[in-house]
Formats: C-alpha cells, sequence, structure tokens
C-alpha cells in the first residue's frame, strides 16, 4: 500500500504544479480554469480505458505498472522544457478576445494534449496495481477499496505537503522534480517487489446480469461527485479567504473523505450481505448527505466565525477554521461517494469489467462536470437549485424497484422544501440602514454593490474582496491620472484591472488618450457603471474600450503597444493574483511600451507585509531597474504606492510635467485631486532606484516558477501583524530619493531643494497623522493638528495638504471664535505658504473673523 501512497502524493503534486502552470497562459477565466481539471479527468480517462482492458489480460501487469510510472517521471520532467513553447503557441491560437467557446476548446484540447502522456500513464497505474495485487484479493486480505483508499489518503499528504512546504520553498519545476522521483522509485520498487506475480493471474467472476447498469452507474456517480466538488468550491469562495491555502485545505478535506469512505467500505461493507441492494442504499445516503453538506452552507459564515473563536488568533487557526468549513460542507457526502466508488468497482469486477474500464468510466464522466456544472448550470440555475440537482441526481441513479421505499422519498421530499422554500444561496453584508444595489452570480465569483445608510456604495467580489466605494473616488482619479501626467504626449493607454471604473474613466477624460481597461470579471464591468455614471452623464465614453479577459494573458497575447500601462492594485493573497507581480509578466509589460513609454504598478500596502513587498519590488527592479515608487495619496488606512518604470529607462523632463499639468486640457480636474503643479506631481514620489534596490536587498524575486508572493501573502490576510499606517510610515523611513534620481535638469537652483523639502514635509505629515483621531469637533481637531501641520508648512510651505486643513479649520473656527481665527490666520501668515490663492484664502479667514 505505500506504493498506493507514494504514487497518489505524486499524482496529486503534478495536478498542483501544472494546473497553476497551466493557468499562466491560458488565464483565469472560468472556461480555462475548469477546461484544466476536464483534461487531467479526461487524460485519466483515455489511459484507464485505453490500457485498463491489456494490463487485465497482461500476464505481466507489474511491467505495466513500473512502465507507467517511469512514463510520468519522464513526461513530467520534459514538460519542464515543453511548457514554454507550447504555452506560447496556444496564447497565439486564442487571441487577446476568445469567446468562451474557442477559448474552452484551445484551453481543453490543448492541455489534454499537453499532459496526455502523463495522464494516461496515471490513469493506467491503479489498474495495474489492482491487477498485481488480484491474487492476494482471494485470500481476503486486499481489494479495489483497499488500494482507492491508499491512493487517495497519498493525494492528501500531497497537497498539504506541497501547498504548505514544497511549493513555497522550491518552486514547481523543483516540486515536478521531486514527485517525478517519486515515480521512478515506485516503479522500481514495484518490479523488485512484486515481479513474482506476473505469472499468478486470478480468474475473474462473472455475473453477466449486473453488465447493463453497473458502468452506466460509475459514470453518473463521477459526474455528480465532481459537480459537487466544483459548485461547493465556488459557493465558499464567498465565505473563505480564497487563498492558494483555501483550495489546499478544500481539496484535502475531499480527499480525506474519499479515503475514510472507501477504507471504511472494505472494513465494514465489502464482505456483507446483500450486495445488490447496497449500492441502492448508498445512493440515497449520498443523496440525503448532500443535502446536509448543502444546508450547512447557509450556516457557513457562522460556522467559520465559531471555529476561529475557539481556536485562537494565529494562521494555523485561521486555516483550521477554513479547514473547519470544509469538513462539514464536504465531509459526509465525500466519505459516502469513497465508499459507492468502492462499492461500484468491486461489482465492475464481479459483473467481469476490468478495473480500468471502471475507473475510466468514472473520470471520463467526471471530466465532464466541471463545464456541465461549473460554466452552465451554475449561472444559469444559481447555487441552491445547481446543488439540489446534484443530491437528486443521485436518486435518479438507483433502480427504479428503489423509488417505492421511503429511502428514497425522505431526501426527494427535503430536496423538494429545500427549493421551495429555502433563501437564495448568497452571502451579502448590508450594513445597518443600507441596501444591495446589484448582485450578479458569475461563474467565477459573486460581484455586489451595497450602498450604507450614508450613502457610500461599495464594489465587492464574492462579499469579501472590496475594489473600491463612491469615497474613494478622489484617491482612484489619482492611480489613473498621476501615471498618465508622467508621460509627455501620451496617445493610448492600457489599465490591468477596472475595479469600479473611476481609475480608467478618469484618465479617458483626457480629449486625446484612447484608454483600454481589461477586466477578469465581466460582472465587475457591469457594476462599474454604478460608479462611472456620476463622471460619463450616463453616455459611454468612446474613448475608453472595455475588456473582459485575464489581464496577464491579454498583455502576452497582444501585439499592441501602449504610451502608458496601469496595472490596479490587485490583492496579493486573492488566489491567482500573485502572478501579477512576477519577473515574466513585468517582462511581458515592458513588450507592450512605446520607446518612452511608463508602466505603474499599483500595490495596497494595506493587504500586503513588508516581506512579500521586497520581493516584489526586487521583480520589478529586474525588469525596470531605474524605477521608483511614488504614493497615490497620503492614506494612513488604505496606503497605496506605485512602482513606476519607464521603457528607456530616462528621467523625467520637468518642463514637460509642467506643461501637462498646468497648461493641459485636464487642470481643473488635476486640481480638484489635489495635482497642482509639477511639485505636487513629482512629490509623490518616495523612493528613487538606490533606495529601492537596497529595500529589495536578497529578497527572493516573485517568478512563474517560484511564486513566494502567493504563499507568502496570504500570511497577513490571516493573521495581521501590523497596521497599514505602521507598515507606511516604515517604509518611509527606510527608503529615500534624490532629485537628481528622477528630473534630468531642474528649472532652476532652488527647484531641486523645493521638491526635496516637499518630500520631507510629506513624510512629517504622514508621520504626524498617525496618532490623529478625528472628531467633529473644531477645537479638539485643532488641538491635535495646529502644531504638527504647521511645522510641516515651515519645511515646505509649497505643500498644500498641510495647508487647507488648517484653512479650512480656521474659517470654521472663526463663526465662533474670531480670536482663535486671527491667531490661527497670524501663524499661517508666518509659514508663508507659497500659493498664488493664499491671500484670497486668508482674506476670507478675515472677514469670517470680523465682527
Amino acid at each position: 500500500m505505500l506504493l498506493m501512497v507514494a504514487s497518489g502524493f505524486a499524482g496529486l503534486g503534478y495536478q498542483i504544479v501544472w494546473t497553476h502552470q497551466s493557468a499562466l497562459w491560458l488565464g483565469h477565466e472560468s472556461a480555462a480554469v475548469l477546461a484544466v481539471i476536464a483534461a487531467f479527468f479526461g487524460g485519466l480517462a483515455v489511459g484507464a480505458l485505453a490500457f485498463g482492458a491489456r494490463i487485465e489480460r497482461s500476464a505481466r501487469p507489474v511491467h505495466w505498472y513500473a512502465g507507467c510510472e517511469l512514463t510520468i517521471a519522464l513526461w513530467g520532467l520534459v514538460l519542464a522544457f515543453l511548457m514554454a513553447p507550447f504555452s506560447t503557441l496556444a496564447l497565439r491560437l486564442m487571441g487577446t478576445q476568445p469567446s468562451a467557446v474557442w477559448q474552452w476548446s484551445v484551453a481543453f484540447v490543448g492541455t489534454f494534449i499537453l499532459l496526455l502522456p502523463a495522464t494516461a500513464a496515471m490513469g493506467a497505474t491503479l489498474p495495474a496495481m489492482e491487477r498485481i495485487t488480484a491474487h492476494l484479493r482471494d485470500s481476503g486480505r486486499r481489494s479495489i477499496a483497499a488500494l482507492y483508499a491508499s491512493n487517495t489518503a497519498g493525494a492528501v499528504i500531497g497537497v498539504l505537503v506541497i501547498e504548505f512546504w514544497l511549493a513555497p520553498a522550491l518552486g514547481f519545476t523543483r516540486t515536478a522534480a521531486i514527485c517525478a522521483s517519486l515515480n521512478v522509485a515506485c516503479g522500481l520498487a514495484a518490479f523488485a517487489l512484486f515481479r513474482a506475480a506476473d505469472s499468478q493471474v486470478a480468474p475473474v467472476a462473472r455475473d453477466t446480469h449486473l453488465r447493463n447498469g453497473v458502468l452506466w452507474r460509475l459514470a453518473a456517480t463521477g459526474f455528480l461527485g465532481i459537480g459537487y466538488e466544483v459548485l461547493v468550491v465556488r459557493v465558499l469562495s464567498q465565505v473563505e479567504e480564497d487563498t492558494v491555502y483555501t483550495f489546499a485545505m478544500l481539496l484535502a478535506v475531499y480527499l480525506v473523505g474519499s479515503a475514510l469512505g472507501a477504507a471504511a467500505y472494505q472494513r465494514w461493507l465489502a464482505q456483507g450481505r446483500n450486495q445488490e441492494k447496497l449500492g441502492d442504499r448508498l445512493l440515497c445516503r449520498l443523496s440525503a448527505a448532500c443535502l446536509v453538506g448543502t444546508g450547512s452552507l447557509w450556516a457557513a459564515e457562522r460556522v467559520r466565525a465559531f471555529a476561529l473563536h475557539s481556536f485562537g488568533s494565529s494562521l494555523g487557526a485561521a486555516l483550521a477554521a477554513e479547514a473547519a468549513v470544509a469538513l462539514v460542507a464536504f465531509g459526509p457526502p465525500t466519505v459516502v461517494m469513497g465508499a459507492l466508488f468502492s462499492h461500484l468497482s468491486a461489482r465492475a469486477s464481479a459483473s467481469g469489467f476490468s478495473f480500468g474500464r471502471a475507473l475510466g468510466a468514472n473520470t471520463l464522466a467526471a471530466a465532464a462536470a466541471p463545464l456541465a456544472f461549473g460554466v452552465i448550470a451554475f449561472p444559469l440555475l444559481g447555487p441552491k437549485l445547481s446543488l439540489l440537482l446534484i443530491a437528486v441526481g443521485y436518486l435518479a441513479v438507483t433502480g427504479w424497484h428503489a423509488w417505492r421505499k421511503p429511502m428514497v422519498w425522505v431526501p426527494a421530499g427535503a430536496a423538494a422544501l429545500i427549493a421551495c422554500f429555502a433563501p437564495r444561496l448568497a452571502f451579502i453584508d448590508v450594513p445597518e440602514g443600507g441596501h444591495v444595489v446589484s448582485y450578479q452570480e458569475g461563474v467565477m465569483a459573486a460581484v455586489s454593490v451595497v450602498e450604507d445608510a450614508e450613502g457610500v456604495s461599495r464594489l465587492r467580489i464574492d462579499n469579501r474582496q472590496q475594489e473600491g466605494s463612491s469615497a474613494t473616488l478622489r484617491v482612484d482619479g489619482r492611480q489613473g491620472l498621476l501615471p498618465i501626467l508622467l508621460h509627455p504626449s501620451p496617445q493610448r493607454a492600457l489599465f490591468l484591472g477596472l475595479g469600479t471604473g473611476i481609475t480608467a474613466s478618469t484618465a479617458a477624460e483626457s480629449p486625446d488618450l484612447q484608454v483600454r481597461a481589461v477586466e477578469l470579471l465581466p460582472e465587475v464591468i457591469a457594476a462599474s457603471a454604478h460608479f462611472t455614471s456620476a463622471l460619463t452623464e450616463g453616455v459611454a465614453n468612446p474613448r475608453l474600450q472595455l475588456i473582459a479577459a485575464d489581464a496577464r494573458r491579454y498583455v502576452r497575447a497582444s501585439d499592441e503597444q501602449y504610451d502608458v500601462v496601469v496595472s490596479d492594485n490587485f490583492h496579493p493573497a486573492r488566489s491567482g493574483s500573485g502572478s501579477l507581480y512576477t519577473v515574466e509578466h513585468f517582462q511581458a509589460v515592458r513588450g507592450r511600451l512605446t520607446a518612452h513609454g511608463v508602466f505603474c504598478q499599483w500595490l495596497p500596502l494595506h493587504q500586503l507585509d513588508l516581506e512579500s513587498l521586497r520581493s516584489i519590488v526586487r521583480s520589478f527592479m529586474a525588469v525596470f531597474p531605474n524605477g521608483s515608487a511614488m504614493l497615490a495619496s497620503n492614506s494612513l488606512e488604505t496606503p497605496v504606492l506605485g512602482l513606476v518604470g519607464q521603457s528607456d529607462d530616462n528621467r523625467f523632463d520637468v518642463v514637460s510635467l509642467t506643461r501637462q499639468v498646468t497648461a493641459g486640457p485636464l487642470r481643473q480636474k488635476l486640481v480638484s485631486i489635489g495635482i497642482e503643479d509639477e511639485l505636487a506631481l513629482l512629490g509623490s514620489f518616495f523612493a528613487g532606484p538606490r533606495a529601492l534596490k537596497r529595500f529589495a536587498g536578497d529578497a527572493p524575486p516573485n517568478t512563474d516558477d517560484h511564486p513566494v508572493v502567493a504563499y507568502r501573502a496570504p500570511r497577513i490576510t490571516y493573521v495581521p501583524d501590523s497596521s497599514p499606517r505602521d507598515r507606511l510610515i516604515a517604509l518611509l523611513h527606510e527608503l529615500a530619493i534624490e532629485p537628481a534620481e528622477l528630473v534630468a535638469s531642474p528649472p532652476d537652483e532652488t527647484w531641486s531643494a523645493r521638491l526635496a523639502a516637499y518630500w520631507k514635509a510629506r513624510n512629517r505629515f504622514i508621520e504626524s497623522g498617525r496618532d490623529v483621531r478625528p472628531m467633529a469637533d473644531v477645537r479638539g481637531m485643532l488641538a491635535q493638528v495646529r502644531e504638527p501641520l504647521l511645522e510641516v508648512l515651515r519645511i515646505s510651505p509649497d505643500f498644500r495638504p498641510a495647508y487647507d486643513p488648517l484653512v479650512g479649520m480656521a474659517m470654521a473656527l472663526a463663526r465662533t471664535d474670531a480670536a482663535g481665527a486671527n491667531a490661527l490666520l497670524r501663524d499661517l501668515i508666518e509659514a508663508q505658504p507659497a500659493r498664488p490663492e493664499a491671500g484670497l484664502a486668508l482674506r476670507r479667514i478675515q472677514d469670517a473673523a470680523s465682527p
């Protein structure tokens, strides 16, 4: 059985590695993701069906098993060299904007062909080992169930060891090499241990009256079992954190249940009476178990909260809480699934079918489940009815005679009651006094817009990931315009990621700029109209084109060039987002830039730990060695920083930047978002290339083969170890920039000193706000910020963010305390803010303070 454990470990390891690698070129659209799963099961089915009967008749099953294991190892190593050129070919064939049918076809067929030698060999290993141990089953010591349980147990160990240790530490190529070495060891060990079994062929008993139904049942249960997995994973993505560890825990629980079910069948059910009726009983129990698992999904949030409260605050506790939710949803159904598959395989063997044919029927139907349930049923019927369809489907597989008994009608009646009276299976947090503006259940995610009692709308994906709100329109607009202003004359811009759409829509307000925005989820594109309607007045901007596609795949597949590329601040811990921060992706983006192109990668520091940031910075600097860093705003709660690189690695021209800001068509818009002049624009920078390289140090680069960010970033999501404001201030203390690193030639002798003072004032402004607590009382607020803000103005009279709040508070104070307002006025005059509008603002304060 150790051979089956090792083989299961290696097989699951390959599946994890190949799924991650395939997503890099197929994209993360639903068609591509589910096509990889279907292709993997399809390859297993081909191997089991094509070789199962030959192995059954062969006098040398050990040779078959050893050959299959060595084939898997060889092809696993070949794929390390073949994956890259194959992916380039497939990308060209797929195109930048394929239809769902074409994308599914290319993804499925391409992945199926690419993996077929290995997956077909995998599909034959279990039938070969079953054939090897056939002489042991005659003495009652082994069975198909025991082999299946051992193989599945190895898969459980594989998913946990690989996702939590090997892949984070070694990367995918070396992890695949370890799996290959296990395959070689399994093949050699089997040849050494079981060579004598080649001549021991046990006769197969036949029971021909079973032949007509058993394979059909195996196919139907394989189809429904994988369908249940696809649907539950999709629903739980709205409750759990959706990281690489989340899926690992879900898959591990699913496999544990299957292994326990097979072991339980071997221990208690295999030798029982009434084996012919056992199948119907198991099918009815499985239907009931699926209803229990489905019912638990409505309580998933409460189960997770209770588990977190019980387990404490740590990474292990957070993962255990996710496992607890998965256990409730997957536990009962998968245990029965394991027992049912073992029973049906045993009945197929008793009726004269080889185990290879039984396994092939099961996995072939399983290959169709992702398409049927994930792409078609889920968006068409919704999660509740799709899951109920699974439960009813198991009842439909029972024999007609079973429907005369209560064991069928009880779960059937329960399914009908749930369909009629249970609420829809959706998770939407609505604050008190708020309401749901829109909700769309897509193939990959649920997208909602919720408005609170104060009229602030928030865009959420799967109820957890907030993509922006109507309260952040100013900062979102800055993220769109800051990179655009750094180019002397931008004509075409590409935005990767859409969110609320404000970022791309604000950039598209420039009359000379054509903007293309790529967004993975079509539902996000639809929801963004709620936020952009104020900018567009309900009229579509002809200069803005929205495309539903995977951003990374789009960049690689496209040949078009852009003056500016802006990448959204993707949550680095979310599954798939880490691939947008790799060296290879940054290289692909650089290939899309024109001769003087500008690239800005925004990063959410409030969702990112500093160690993961070091890896991202090192990856960015490997492609843009003269890169620099800027802040989108001075926010302490949600700090967003941007890594800026240029295709020509030149410094910025101050004259050109000044013209862009002060004489461009967006002058009024720029002033409204705090970009009044070139100092405000360049004052957003806080780190130059030398400081960024020191900061990155020897941090491991984030690459496609070794995605350290995808495995490290979730830790701060599960267990935050610092606040965003503390991380921002620590970053400002560690990083620095010199004017000479940023601009080619200052306009005058004092300009560089003014810019350096602006940066110093900005840092002091952010530090002084760390302990400020917002309050409605003007005097109380002024007592907290007066001296710090005046100190900032003394450092740099140009720093408007410190000047405007004091002016506003002085005018508010003047209505009730003229003496206090005049005192503040004298302090402002002493600070001498170098602004042409300063005199007007001060006269307004004087007028308000006059009796």
